[in-house]
């Protein structure tokens, strides 16, 4: 089990940190939604999540398999609703593998970053459209 410590810190700025590592964070709300955007909004954090938790199953998988992955990268844009409620509405994630993976090597990582626990958790709910460059 993980405990994180979320503190608002005035302005609408947060400061959370993680009781493990004792990492911090800061948030901030986006710009069209009254704040300043100076950091991470909480939406941009749960895109962020989805990203990381991706490069993060296929990290496992190729270390244990001897694989260098160093340099994948994932570009992700979030997309808020257009009317009701203001939520996520899309995360359309664009994933690049190092040039030097074989086809076999792709395909496996490729499967297992779909099956991260960031996207089981998400989706339905919130539309996630994966792309590989």
């Amino acid at each position: 089990m993980t405990n994180i410590t979320c503190t608002y810190s005035g302005d609408l700025h947060c400061e959370a940190t993680h009781s493990g590592s004792g990492a911090t964070l800061s948030t901030d709300a986006p710009l069209d939604n009254e704040g300043k955007g100076e950091a991470f909004s909480p939406t941009d954090l749960l895109a962020t999540s989805l990203g990381t938790c991706m490069l993060t199953i296929m990290g496992i998988t190729a270390r244990s398999r001897g694989w260098s992955i160093e340099g994948a990268s994932a570009n992700i844009e979030k997309v808020m609703s257009a009317d009701g409620p203001r939520r996520i509405d899309t995360l359309r994630v664009t994933l690049q593998l190092p040039e030097q993976l074989d086809d076999d090597q792709r395909a496996l990582l490729q499967r297992v970053a779909e099956q991260c626990p960031v996207k089981r958790s998400i989706v339905p709910l919130i539309n996630a459209e994966i792309h590989w460059a």
